[in-house]
Order: C-alpha cells, then structure tokens, then sequence
C-alpha cells in the first residue's frame, strides 16, 4: 500500500475538479494537491458538456458569477488559442409572442450590477436599424457585451432567415457562445501535473478524520491519502462523498439528453448562433402518431404541452456539418449509473420539437443522418439550480459542484472561487449566496423561491 500525504485531495476529475486542482496551484503553487477519481478525467458528467457558455441569468449574483467565470474562459483563450477554440455568436432565444414585459423585466434584473461595457445592457431594437450588430463573425474579441432585443418579424426574417416566421421577438444574449471544454480540461491537468499536482485514478471507499487531517481509502487498498482539507468535487457522487463525513446536500441527479448528427441536407446555417425557443409546445405529430401515442400508457405524456427551451446550434464550427439539439425536459430525480439508459425515442422527439423553430429541420423526421450521436448526462442541482462552492459543516471539507447544465460555462469561476476559500484568499460578494451557508439566509432563499424560471436549458 502507497501512503502519502497532501495539503488538499480534490475528490472527482470532471471540469470542476480540474479547474479546482487547477487554480490551487495557480493562486499557491508550492501547496501539495492529489487529484483522484475511478475514471479518466472528464470522462463521466463532463464528456456529455454541451459546451456552451452565457452571462444570461434571472438573478444578478449568477450573472456576476458566469463573467468573471467567462473573464477567466477568456483569459485562458488569449494563453493558448485554439486549443479551446473560444466562440463568441450569442444565445438567440425566441418566442412567438410580442408581449415580453416580463421577460425584459427579468433581464433588466439579472443585468442590473453588470459593471460590463460603455453600452446600454438591454438594447431594444423595435424597428430594422443600423445600431443592431448580427452575428456575422464568430470571434469573442469582437462581439459586443448586453443584450440586443429585436422586436420587428421583418428584422428577424432578414437576420435569420431559418426561424419561423411565427417568431415576434428575439432576445439576443451577446456574451455567449462556445468553448471546447475538452480541450480546456486538458491544458488545466498538464498545467496541475507540470506545476507538481498529483493525480491518483482510485476511488475513494471511506474518509476518517484525524487530529492533522484526514485519511482517504481507496478501492482495493491501492492508496491511503493523506489530507489536511479536502475537495468533494464529485459531480453526480456530491452526496455519495458528502456522506463519508455523515452530512447531506440539498441536491439531486436528473438525467438529460442530447442529439448530434451530420446535418446531411444543410438545414441549419454554420452562422446561427446557439438557438433556445422559449416558448411551449404541442410536438408536431402526424394524426396516426398521435392517436397511437394518446393509447400508449408509457408514451402518453408526449400528446401533452411539452416546455419550452429547446436548443439548436451548428457543432464544428464555421466548417463544420453538424447539429447538436437538446430539451431538458426531464425533472424526475434518479440514481446514478456509470452507463445511463437513454430514451430510444428521444432523437425523433427533440428533432421535431426543434422544427418548430427551425422548420427545415423536418427533413430528418424518421429519417435521421446515420452519423449521429445520441447520449446523456446528470444534471446535479438544487432545487433553485444555483451551484454550491464553499465550506461543507466539517471543518476542513469544501465543495464545488450542483452544476447543473452549466457546468462548462461555470467551471474556472466555480474552481477560482473554491480555491479561494480554501486559502482564505479575498472573495467576491456573491461568494456566500453561492455557499451551502446561503440556506440560512431566508430572505435570498425567499427570493429565489419566486423566481419565475431558473435558467434551466
């Protein structure tokens, strides 16, 4: 048996414990980290990202959260290029409705201690005018910040000639786009393992506390790690760690689907940005498939009005011939296992929801591309969908995860912010509404009970 000892183990190897390790040594390079997962890094939660970033949320403390997170993406993108490959179209979100108070109310709010930019957050656009700046190229260096909101079905037809017609009112979300989060993964372990972290591929059976510490045993008796403060950066497994210290986090494991394929009859332009149709919907089923559906005890549910944020965006790049779609609407907790079961039916589903908004993606009803790739991942969250970073109850534990669907775009702030607790570094102000110690504070937790939407996609 190989025992060694480290000033922090990091427990979990996805994006958020790469970028935990990562900026420990970054903010204190002589301190000892050991980085341990069973799997490969970035192999489980991580590997199904869809590798898409936003600074648009309900709420101004994940706004502030995801730019300084976006902040360090981009200061990353400027060390090593392509590498990341670092883009910079937006998020289009549309709806056919033309009374969007509420909506702009919400942006209003989740913009409003934006200190970002010399230009107006929220830009609202009610007729085709030179202000309004498309989409045209896809570097981050050269995409404006706020929001543009286009509310003329003209100025939208000339934008995105692919949309529906039906579509009133485009929000353009201008800090967002894409990022190969493998890829900035990987620069973050080389630059772990060169500046003299350790990675150990175990899995943890059991922590015991000590007067220095704690002792970690690994599967198989392979390796006792030695700990003064510990990492629980489990992803999926958050409360599996949690539980070795006999606590429990206010989180669940919910299973969402993707679909990739070859766009083989070039229905969606390489330009588009990432695309979310706000709006709910009935899928677009034939008569037969309707009344065969609306008989099936299993199946009945999809006759139903299904939510809305269903999403569409090119993969690959401006030279790139593939579409990745996908619908989070699962919310049923599950366990957790290393090989899913996916929903056969979930290709035909998301890919006529997403017609609805991209009416030429019904060219692949029943009849999709052989290339294809149709997987899944877990959602880990809390119930108001805000991560958890800081201090667990037992002295010397921190936690980094409950990023849900946002684990990319979150991943350097989520492991900068983690870091800087655990070396007592300055924090930002937002850190204790980030922390598990935000469930004492009734009046944050009352607000976000009465948030209309949680920034969900």
């Amino acid at each position: 048996m190989n025992t060694k000892g480290y000033d922090v183990a990091v427990i979990g190897a996805g994006i958020i414990g790469l970028s935990t390790a990562y900026y420990l040594k970054k903010h204190q390079p002589q301190l000892s980290v050991c980085l341990t997962d069973p799997v490969q890094p970035m192999s489980f939660t991580s590997a199904q990202s869809g590798e898409n970033y936003r600074n648009w949320w309900p709420h101004p403390v994940m706004t502030q959260f995801t730019d300084h997170s976006i902040d360090l993406m981009e200061d990353l993108a400027g060390d090593i290029g392509t590498q990341i490959n670092m883009t910079r179209r937006g998020y289009v979100l549309c709806t056919r409705s033309a009374n969007i108070e509420s909506l702009l109310s919400e942006l209003h709010y989740g913009y409003s201690e934006s200190k970002r930019g010399s230009q107006p957050a929220i830009r609202v656009h009610e007729a085709p005018n030179s202000s309004y700046l498309p989409p045209d190229s896809e570097m981050w260096q050269q995409a404006p910040d706020g929001v543009d909101v286009l509310k003329s079905q003209k100025h939208i037809q000339q934008i995105f000639p692919t949309l529906s017609d039906q579509v009133n009112t485009v929000v353009h979300i201008r800090r967002a786009g894409a990022i190969d989060s493998h890829g900035m993964g990987q620069h973050m372990l080389r630059y772990f393992k060169e500046a003299g972290g350790v990675r150990i591929q175990s899995e943890v059976m059991s922590v015991t506390g000590t007067d220095s510490g704690f002792v970690l045993e690994t599967k198989g008796a392979q390796n006792r790690i030695l700990a003064t403060q510990i990492v629980n950066a489990a992803g999926p497994y958050l409360n599996h760690i949690a539980e070795m210290f006999g606590e429990t986090l206010p989180v669940s494991n919910v299973l969402q689907q993707k679909l990739a394929f070859e766009d083989t009859s070039q229905t969606v332009p390489r330009t588009l940005p990432f695309c979310i149709d706000l709006d709910a919907q009935q899928i677009d089923w034939t008569e037969d498939e309707l009344a065969s559906l609306q008989h099936s005890e299993e199946f009945h549910w999809l006759t139903e009005t299904m939510p809305g944020a269903i999403h569409c965006r090119p993969e690959g790049g401006d030279h790139g011939n593939w579409v990745k779609l996908g619908w989070a609407f699962n919310d049923r907790g599950t366990s957790v296992d290393r090989n899913p079961e996916l929903m056969d039916a979930f290709p035909e589903i998301v890919v006529r929801g997403a017609a609805q908004l991209q009416p030429a993606l019904k060219t692949y009803y029943q009849q999709l591309p052989r290339s294809r790739r149709h997987y899944g991942g877990y959602y880990n969250m809390t119930e108001e969908n805000w991560p958890l970073i800081g201090a667990m109850k037992t002295d010397g534990v921190f936690v980094a995860g409950a990023m849900s669907g946002f684990g990319t775009m979150a991943a350097c702030g989520a492991g900068d912010l983690c870091a800087r607790t655990l070396l007592n570094l300055p924090l930002p102000h937002y850190a204790p509404a980030l922390s598990p110690a935000r469930y004492g504070n009734a009046g944050l937790m009352k607000e976000l009970a009465a948030l209309s939407q949680k920034g969900i996609l």
